[in-house]
């Protein structure tokens, strides 16, 4: 699983002798991730798994294409028109415009962090987040991914996830971000099964030990398609419970409006 973007730092990826022409120029792009947003050219080659003279090529196509941008450093770095493509995906651009106004007034009344999040596969993607400079500082931002099991978000997308896809989070090592971090598949199985009885999901500092979220499911036609939470300040799962019914009805009225644009 690669998480939040994760880029392995064993070594060059296998190059394949039937990669298209678009599957080395995705190859490229897909060397970017957060925690390595700006790489040398022959770090890029590395990533993609092909020769330095492929990559100096398609990344000179990119650049012209406004794909990658070159700093002052000589380094590269994801363009603008990536981020442009990006924000017209259907999944995200619809739910936000839609969830946007609940998550203003939320915001209004906290001052916290609220964030939205979809599934993709067997992580999470937040697509919008609002937060003060006062608010508690937390490791996601728009565009990132992350892992399912410790976050607000993630426990709801999980535990509304299909089958497969619990069974495969919960079949390999849980990584550890805080000693509070549930990394027992069995502790987190019962942990979504309340998830799903009770409708909301409360992650106690499970990301860092400052932080707790709690966050309801946002449904369209009974379906769980993303998932909205508060993160807060905090010392135990109590600290949200004053937000609790403000998220759960937030993610409500999203839903219902999602249901009346979809006729």
């Amino acid at each position: 699983m690669r998480l939040a973007g994760g880029l392995p730092e064993a070594g060059a990826r296998p190059l394949s002798a039937h990669r298209t022409a678009g599957g080395k120029l995705l190859a490229v792009l897909d060397a970017f991730t957060r925690s390595r947003p700006a790489l040398a050219l022959s770090e890029i080659a590395r990533a993609a798994g092909m020769p330095l003279s492929t990559a100096h090529r398609l990344v000179a196509e990119l650049v012209s294409w406004g794909g990658l941008e070159r700093s002052d450093d000589g380094r590269y770095r994801i363009g603008l028109h990536v981020w442009e493509l990006g924000a017209l995906a259907p999944r995200a651009l619809g739910l936000r415009e839609v969830a946007l106004p609940f998550m203003e007034d939320l915001y209004e009344v906290t001052h916290e962090n609220v964030q939205l999040a979809v599934r993709d596969g067997d992580e999470l993607v937040f697509v919008e987040r609002l937060a003060s400079r006062e608010a508690v500082d937390v490791l996601t931002q728009v565009g990132g991914r992350f892992a399912m099991p410790p976050t607000g978000v993630g426990l709801v997308l999980l535990a509304h996830a299909p089958v497969d896809v619990q069974e495969r989070v919960l079949a390999v090592p849980l990584q550890r971000y805080t000693p509070l971090t549930i990394t027992d598949p069995r502790r987190l199985r019962a942990v979504l099964a309340d998830v799903r009885r009770t409708g909301f999901a409360v992650s106690d500092r499970q990301v860092t030990m400052d932080a707790v979220s709690v966050a309801a499911p946002v449904t369209a036609r009974g379906e769980a398609v993303a998932a909205l939470s508060i993160v807060v300040r905090g010392t135990s799962a109590a600290d949200v419970r004053a937000v609790t019914p403000g998220v759960r009805a937030a993610a409500l009225g999203i839903s219902r409006t999602l249901d009346r644009a979809r006729g």
